[in-house]
C-alpha cells in the first residue's frame, strides 16, 4: 500500500513539474510574439515615414513580411541575423520567421537594419514562408520577373513577386542586396500557445 501511495505522489510530482516546465515554454513564446510584434509595428512605422506612399502598398498587397536585424562584421566575414513576421493580407495568416545572412565584406562593427517585404502573388507567399525562396540582386531578379526595378518607389525586386524595402539608421537603402539572406519559419513561434496568457490591448 506504501509503495503504491508513493508511486502515485511521484507520478502526481512528475505531472506536475511538466505543467510547469509547459506554462514556463509558453510564457516564453508569447513574449517573444509579443516582441517581434513591435518590431514590425516600428518598421512598419518608420518605413511609412521615410516613404508614405509604402503604407497603401502594404495595405493592398497580397502580403508582407518584417524582418528586424543585427549585422555582424568581423574583417572579412559578416554575420546578420533576425527575427521577423509575415502577414497575408488576403488570408490573415501569420507565420513567424527568422533570418540568417553570410557575407563576405570589409569592415568591424554591428548594422542594424528593417527588411520589409512587399509579396505580390500566393506562389510568392508561399516561397517565402516555406524557407524555399531564393533571392538575387535587384538586377537578376528584374531580368527574370521582366520588370525594370523601379516600379515601386523606395524598394528593390527581391525574387519573383518578392519586393524589399531596406531601412537602417541613416534611412532607406535604395539598392538593398540580400542576395545569400535564408529566411525560413520559427517553428518554436508558429506553434499553439495558451493564449489566455495573451494581455488585454
Amino acid at each position: 500500500m506504501k509503495k503504491a501511495a508513493i508511486w502515485l505522489l511521484s507520478v502526481l510530482m512528475l505531472c506536475l513539474m511538466t505543467a510547469t516546465a509547459l506554462a514556463a515554454d509558453s510564457e516564453k513564446i508569447l513574449k517573444e510574439q509579443r516582441e517581434i510584434n513591435a518590431l514590425s509595428d516600428k518598421a512598419l512605422a518608420s518605413l511609412y515615414e521615410k516613404v508614405p506612399s509604402s503604407r497603401k502598398v502594404i495595405q493592398n498587397c497580397y502580403a508582407y513580411a518584417t524582418l528586424s536585424n543585427t549585422g555582424i562584421k568581423l574583417g572579412l566575414f559578416g554575420d546578420a541575423h533576425g527575427r521577423g513576421l509575415a502577414i497575408n493580407n488576403a488570408t490573415g495568416e501569420k507565420v513567424y520567421m527568422r533570418m540568417n545572412e553570410m557575407g563576405l565584406g570589409l569592415g568591424l562593427g554591428v548594422k542594424e537594419y528593417d527588411l520589409i517585404f512587399v509579396i505580390e502573388t500566393a506562389p510568392a507567399w508561399y516561397s517565402f514562408i516555406s524557407g524555399e525562396i531564393k533571392f538575387a540582386t535587384s538586377a537578376e531578379a528584374a531580368a527574370r520577373d521582366g520588370k525594370t526595378g523601379d516600379s515601386l518607389e523606395g524598394a528593390s525586386l527581391a525574387a519573383d513577386g518578392v519586393w524589399v524595402y531596406q531601412i537602417t539608421k541613416k534611412g532607406l537603402t535604395l539598392d538593398a542586396s540580400i542576395k545569400g539572406t535564408k529566411i525560413y519559419p520559427y517553428k518554436k513561434l508558429n506553434q499553439e500557445v495558451d493564449k489566455s496568457k495573451e494581455p488585454v490591448a
